[in-house]
C-alpha cells in the first residue's frame, strides 16, 4: 500500500484545478523543486492514482443548454444483454455517461441537448428506440457544483 502525504494531496488538488500546469509551476505552489514534483506525478501515475488527463468542455458555450439525468429500468432482464444495451446507448452522441447502478433503476444516463425540444427529439428518436428499455425517469439539471471529494 502506498502512503500518500499532504504534498501528494495538495498536488492532486492543484492538478484537478488545472492539469496543464508545468511541474515547475506546481512545485512553486507546493514548495517543491521541479524534479521532486515530477517524481511525485510519475509515482501517482505508476500507482494508478492519476489515470489520465482530459479536457473539461463548457457544454453551454458549445450550445448544449440542457442536461438531463435519465434513470432507466430495463424492460425484462434477459431480453437484452447489459453489454448490448450499453453499446447501444453509448453510440448516441448526446449521451455523455452511462452508469450501471443498483437501486430503483438499472442505469443512469447523463444526456445533453441544445434545449428541451432537442432533448425530446433525442429521447423519442434515439433513446426510447433502444431495445430493452422499460421505465425511464428524467431529471433536468438546474445547477451543478463540482467538488474534489475527500482530497
Amino acid at each position: 500500500m502506498n502512503a500518500w502525504d499532504d504534498k501528494d494531496f495538495a498536488l492532486l488538488r492543484a492538478l484537478s484545478r488545472d492539469v496543464t500546469q508545468s511541474a515547475g509551476a506546481l512545485g512553486r505552489q507546493l514548495g517543491l523543486s521541479q524534479p521532486a514534483t515530477w517524481r511525485r506525478i510519475k509515482r501517482l501515475q505508476a500507482a494508478g492514482v492519476l489515470a489520465g488527463r482530459r479536457v473539461d468542455f463548457n457544454i453551454e458555450a458549445l450550445g448544449f443548454g440542457v442536461t438531463v439525468f435519465l434513470g432507466v429500468k430495463l424492460a425484462t432482464r434477459g431480453q437484452v444483454s447489459l453489454e448490448d444495451f450499453e453499446r447501444a446507448v453509448t453510440a448516441i452522441p448526446e449521451v455523455q455517461t452511462v452508469q450501471h447502478v443498483l437501486g430503483r433503476y438499472d442505469y443512469r444516463l447523463r444526456v445533453v441537448a441544445r434545449d428541451i425540444s432537442d432533448f425530446q427529439r433525442v429521447l423519442r428518436r434515439r433513446i426510447m428506440t433502444v431495445r430493452g428499455i422499460g421505465d425511464v425517469e428524467a431529471n433536468v439539471l438546474l445547477t451543478e457544483e463540482r467538488l474534489l471529494g475527500p482530497l
